[in-house]
């Protein structure tokens, strides 16, 4: 099934690029503050950012949420991560029961979280707070054929758009957890970028020297099965994972909306990427929380031509770094709201 017979399955919501209208009366806006023009660098880029999603020179940032997507991959059987794979469903109820670290940093912030099983392995996890949109229990090792099937794909993509569309906030952060995803994210990003395969493959969740070479190894096998210039839901296909590319559903779903989407870390960019090949105009909504030190982040920010807001050396995933950005989101703002311009604090402008 070509990439048009995928998206003819599921019609994928338009998103209206922001207009350029109020670009100038923004710039303006945010200059005649009282401060230096620039003074203020990358949160003044941000603010403008905000109004322009929001189309207002007043943008409101005062809440958010967070959606957390978990699923198993059948490549974890080939030994690329240094957990088992029953840690992403123990996770999963470490989350419902508000001990995870995406959970302490939404708490101290009044932030809602959702969780979703997209796809774990065993039997259906049941649990009041739990959203169910399971695919199947894991994909299937994308080392011998396809991670799924493209009508798999398109229900990841319904599923995430529904989601992305239902998520509360002025603002929305969307996390994810599952063992083995950091080597579906660097096929993503590898397939999708052109770039060697090497250069989006990092430790994951701690493997040692031994442990990175037989990644680079199994990941560089899997990546010959397939030619190089496969499109985009080809890609997510054969190498997504049910969260991943839900994930990048639900990117498409709450922009398609008209709001701001925090990105996350590692697997959120290569959601990213896979969201941008699939809507373009996606990436106006798109704010990069922050540069991960898995190795492979350096590399999809690089291919994404993107400057993440913060750099603190995170690589948990789970929506940790996009709830840490958020306080930049507000305060961007509530700038361009309540900070006094020249003239109505009568202060003198530049001589």
């Amino acid at each position: 099934m070509s990439q048009a017979s995928v998206l003819n399955s599921f019609n994928l919501p338009q998103i209206k690029p922001p207009g350029a209208q109020l670009d100038g009366q923004i710039a303006h806006a945010i200059d005649s503050k009282t401060k230096p023009p620039g003074s203020l660098g990358r949160i003044e880029v941000l603010a403008a950012q905000i109004a322009r999603v929001q189309q207002t020179l007043t943008p409101v940032m005062d809440t958010c949420s967070l959606t957390i997507f978990a699923a198993d991959h059948g490549i974890a059987k080939a030994g690329v991560s240094a957990f088992p794979q029953e840690v992403s469903r123990q996770m999963v109820l470490n989350f419902l029961a508000g001990g995870a670290a995406a959970n302490v940093f939404a708490n101290t912030q009044a932030i809602g979280v959702r969780v979703v099983d997209a796809g774990l392995a065993g039997e259906p996890l049941s649990h009041d707070k739990l959203v169910s949109r399971c695919v199947a229990p894991g994909t299937a090792s994308f080392l011998d054929g396809p991670a799924m099937t493209n009508e798999q794909l398109a229900e990841c993509l319904e599923h995430g758009v529904e989601l992305g569309q239902s998520a509360a906030g002025d603002a929305v952060a969307f996390g994810e957890m599952g063992i083995a995803n950091t080597s579906a994210a660097a096929m993503l990003a590898h397939k999708l970028s052109g770039k060697p395969v090497a250069d989006f493959v990092g430790r994951g969740t701690g493997v040692d020297d031994a442990g990175l070479n037989r990644k680079l190894e199994i990941l560089a096998a899997a990546s010959a099965r397939t030619p190089d210039n496969l499109c985009a839901t080809d890609v997510m296909a054969e190498y997504g994972g049910f969260e991943i590319d839900m994930l990048a559903g639900a990117m498409l779903g709450a922009a398609a909306t008209g709001r701001v989407v925090v990105v996350d870390g590692t697997i959120a960019t290569a959601a990213a990427m896979a969201a941008v090949h699939l809507k373009p105009e996606v990436r106006d909504y798109l704010v990069f929380s922050h540069a991960s030190g898995d190795a492979g982040h350096s590399a999809m920010i690089a291919a994404l031509d993107v400057r993440p807001l913060l750099d603190l050396d995170l690589r948990l995933g789970e929506g940790t770094g996009a709830l840490l950005a958020w306080p930049l989101l507000r305060c961007a703002a509530a700038m361009l709201c309540d900070m006094a311009s020249f003239e109505s604090a009568g202060v003198s402008g530049k001589a």
